[in-house]
């Protein structure tokens, strides 16, 4: 399922295999993920070329400054033929929900998501309303020293499984964006590509199986454990990784051996999905980052601290 994911990935999106993992990874983890780099990068076109591939339904939200939350989770309307309030459903009832530059609505209505990323329902008129499964938010934000964006809080920014960077394409991958673009790739119809489905929610939800089942040392959950209890004590870190950071690196480190062909999870495992999953939850001194370091930085001296178990 995942080799036919990339394959069909592949036909539209160029140079990008590196998030494309780090996605698959939150996907098989059950999670969210957080998207973030400069406009033009083919954050957007990631997404939506996923979610063709897999038979699901999709939303797209487009978050701007004057979006309301009723606008993302629904709310009552009066129906006059009636004469009673139901519940119109906002577009958070999906499967997969693209939530465009999240950081371009200010903060309640990025609070719309917090119950909705955490216990995967909408509470409105005091009745909970659960959410299809499966359910994943997709966000996409631009780098936040750009004017007119939101910061998104720490409260937020926990409730992503993993945050990935979506960088620029090496030159000759670039060149083959032209290319196709030359021959007529259409960004607004990628099915015109040939993208299609290969796998179903049955298909993930037995491949979701898989991957909780794969087995975790003791001398690996302590491996885990002392790197993100390394996180609190760093001397250029305000704020460390959170036990739930803790429980989110197992699970991606146990998505990220699955789709090596594994059964149990290595050091090697958790050193290469570590910062996807640990980079947002930790936040760096204002006086350290103004020294240029940050939090990739950060986690890369701590990985090469913690002794690895043999």
């Amino acid at each position: 399922m995942i080799d036919a994911i990339r394959g069909e990935v592949g036909k539209v999106v160029v140079g990008q295999d590196g998030v494309l993992a780090g996605f698959l990874a939150a996907l098989l983890a059950d999670g969210h993920v957080l998207l973030e780099g400069v406009p033009g990068v083919a954050k957007t076109l990631l997404v939506k070329t996923v979610a063709a591939t897999l038979s699901v339904d999709m939303s797209r939200i487009q978050f701007t400054p004057d979006l309301m939350p009723s606008d993302v989770t629904g709310q009552l309307m009066y129906e006059q033929h009636t004469g009673t309030f139901e519940f119109r459903e906002g577009p958070v009832f999906t499967n997969l929900l693209l939530a465009d530059e999240i950081n371009r609505t200010p903060p309640k209505t990025q609070a719309s998501l917090l119950e909705v990323m955490e216990e995967r329902q909408v509470s409105v008129g005091g009745e909970p309303r659960p959410l299809p499964s499966p359910f994943m938010v997709i966000a996409t934000q631009n780098p936040v020293e750009y004017e007119g964006t939101y910061p998104l809080p720490e409260a937020q920014l926990d409730r992503f499984l993993a945050k990935l960077r979506v960088g620029y394409p090496e030159r000759d991958n670039e060149q083959e964006v032209l290319a196709r673009h030359n021959r007529g790739l259409n960004l607004h119809a990628v099915e015109e590509s040939g993208v299609r489905a290969v796998a179903t929610p049955q298909h993930l939800a037995a491949a979701r199986a898989a991957v909780r089942a794969v087995q975790v040392e003791d001398s690996m959950l302590g491996y885990i454990t002392e790197v993100v209890r390394a996180t609190r004590v760093s001397p250029v870190v305000d704020l460390g990784v959170s036990p739930r950071g803790g429980v989110a690196l197992l699970g991606l480190s146990k998505a990220w051996a699955w789709m090596a062909g594994r059964d149990f999870v290595t050091p090697d495992d958790v050193k290469a999905i570590a910062k996807p999953g640990l980079r947002h939850r930790l936040h760096v001194q204002p006086e350290a980052e103004l020294e240029g370091v940050n939090a990739d930085m950060v986690l890369d001296g701590i990985l090469d601290s913690v002794p690895v178990p043999r």
